[in-house]
């Protein structure tokens, strides 16, 4: 039987599931036999396992029960439910790392992905100061930022389309020279062959296919997930019938934002004025 290969490194969602996973092998313990000694499914038992679904603070103790674990599992929980990243990020971003096609959506805030260095800490910075993350957990985001950069050199390479509401251009994060650089780069990756880059102007108005970010995998079998958040939740959509709606508001937003060499030039226009 096939398994799915875990990396406890890449997310507190992760490390509880391999630890789950290991004191079950270490029982000798299919998902199905530790699941009615939990009174769960065996559905449940593999999404914790492999990150698709958070434990929670019931799931949590019940596990150390069974497994005579005193408190360990429960505390490890909570570091879960600490961690910056949103539910149902760890898992999208699993999915990220071997789509064919990434397509952004943002407003307000340069995507990650295409975040300088510099930009992405003046955003982490901005959280912690507004008391919305630890130090800590800013540091999470952006370890795991750098490491979803680096999968985009992976061959073949991603093709990714962004188009970014003109908010995400006109305001200014972290001062002058960190924006003046991130518009820099934002030009330079317009120009690669595997991205485009538009931008959604003011004068859509109500024409805006989205109000939250949104983003659309492509996976090499050619099926479609879709991830949205707000501030607080973030939710993985795999239904082709929740997620085909979202694809095509997504095709009608790029007919209706400016083109590529139009949104280069507007990105450049405010680059002028930022120093």
């Amino acid at each position: 039987m096939n398994r799915k290969e875990l990396d406890p490194e890449k997310s507190p969602v992760a490390a509880f599931g391999k630890r789950l996973r290991t004191l079950r092998d270490e029982r000798g313990w299919t998902q199905d036999e530790l699941a009615g000694r939990m009174g769960c499914s065996g559905t449940h038992i593999s999404a914790v396992e492999t990150g698709r679904r958070p434990p929670t603070p019931r799931f949590a103790a019940s596990a150390d029960r069974v497994f005579g674990t005193g408190d360990r599992l429960e505390r490890q929980g909570r570091a879960v439910r600490h961690t910056a990243l949103l539910e149902g990020f760890p898992e999208y971003v699993t999915h990220e790392a071997r789509a064919a096609e990434i397509r952004l959506f943002d407003l307000g805030i340069i995507p990650g992905l295409l975040q300088t260095p510099k930009y992405a800490n003046a955003v982490a910075t901005g959280a912690v100061l507004r008391g919305a993350i630890t130090e800590q957990q800013a540091e999470e985001r952006l370890t795991l930022l750098g490491k979803r950069q680096a999968s985009l050199e992976r061959t073949p390479a991603p093709l990714v389309y962004a188009v970014l509401d003109e908010s995400c251009i006109r305001r200014p994060v972290g001062g002058p020279g960190v924006m003046a650089a991130q518009l820099d780069q934002l030009a330079e990756l317009a120009v690669l062959p595997t991205t485009v880059i538009q931008v959604a102007p003011y004068a859509l108005g109500e024409r805006r296919a989205f109000d939250l970010p949104v983003t659309l995998l492509t996976l090499p079998d050619r099926s479609h997930i879709a991830y949205t958040e707000s501030a607080q939740q973030g939710r993985l959509e795999r239904d082709a019938r929740f997620v085909q709606p979202i694809l095509t508001a997504y095709h009608l937003l790029q007919a209706e934002a400016a083109p590529l060499a139009a949104s280069v030039d507007m990105i450049k226009e405010v680059r002028k004025d930022t120093l």
